[in-house]
């Protein structure tokens, strides 16, 4: 009985580890897809690939999960360049991408019509 408690607690872990990750590859989507519309690129693949996790110390002390994130995008759908982001939970600690691309504009989600994505 023990064994079915402790496996059952492993599967809630392994579950909320899985449930994080997918989130948190979702709002990197999310962060490429602005950056490439703000810099007025091409996102190739509509997608982002999980290269990057480590254990860091948040600000408030706690351990928490930084993953890294690559896309690519293209200037005239020709060539291809990666970009590379790092968040930290849902921050965006950093990028590397579409150098017109501003921190600020990627954030907030920058839109043609004028509304914005969050």
């Amino acid at each position: 009985m023990p064994s079915l408690i402790l496996l059952m607690i492993a599967g809630a872990f392994a579950y909320a580890f899985w449930n994080s990750s997918r989130a948190a590859a979702e709002r990197a989507g999310v962060l490429g897809r602005n950056a490439c519309r703000a810099a007025d690129v091409q996102w190739l693949d509509q997608a982002v690939h999980a290269t990057g996790l480590r254990v860091v110390r948040k600000d408030n002390g706690w351990l928490g999960w930084e993953r890294t994130f690559k896309f690519e995008y293209s200037h005239d759908g020709v060539d291809r360049h990666s970009g590379r982001m790092v968040l930290r939970g849902d921050a965006l600690v950093s990028f590397v991408g579409p150098s017109a691309a501003r921190i600020s504009e990627i954030r907030r989600g920058v839109d043609t019509s004028g509304a914005e994505d969050v």
